[in-house]
């Protein structure tokens, strides 16, 4: 059974993701802010974090970044589920390795466990600077992306002037 931490300060909310996930199957655990999160993740090492961005303490990208650089849940799956649904906040979020990027206002209950079990299915969590954890004990490789365009090749050198081997050049 997969453990996720529910980091959200509107206590509502974190009541009805908390008894729909429990409904599912999964162990549940707790978070008001950022601060009790990053101390939660690391004492219950849970499978998933869904993580609020607006709260108090310490911020969702900041709890994120955080996660993301802590060797002990580096690889603990993140899903950002909040607010903000500006292009620059979702880039934000996939520069530093969320999993996936939820807007509330743009999902339902139901779309969150469905995004939940897949990226729980998954193979690795995405992590920033593209890092990847192999299938090799865990261990993390950076991997050069592949590129677009491959490098031209050189132009062939032109002959020296006045070389010994050759004449001199026509005036």
């Amino acid at each position: 059974m997969s453990k996720i931490l529910i980091v959200e300060d509107d206590v509502s909310l974190r009541d009805v993701y908390s008894a729909r996930l429990e409904a599912e199957g999964y162990q549940i655990a707790v978070a008001a802010n950022g601060e009790e999160a990053l101390a939660t993740a690391v004492k219950e090492r849970p499978d998933l974090i869904l993580l609020d961005v607006m709260m108090p303490k310490i911020s969702g990208f900041d709890v994120l970044d955080i996660v993301r650089t802590t060797p002990e849940i580096a690889h603990t799956r993140v899903i950002m589920m909040t607010a903000l649904s500006a292009p620059e906040d979702k880039e934000r979020g996939e520069k530093l390795g969320v999993d996936k990027y939820l807007v509330k206002s743009q999902v339902t209950l139901e779309e969150m466990v469905v995004a939940i079990k897949q990226v729980l299915s998954s193979a690795a969590p995405a992590t920033a600077n593209n890092e990847q954890v192999l299938g090799n004990g865990g261990q993390r490789t950076t991997e050069a992306p592949t590129p677009v365009n491959p490098p031209a090749p050189e132009p062939p050198q032109a002959p020296e002037v006045n070389s010994p081997d050759q004449p001199p050049a026509p005036q």
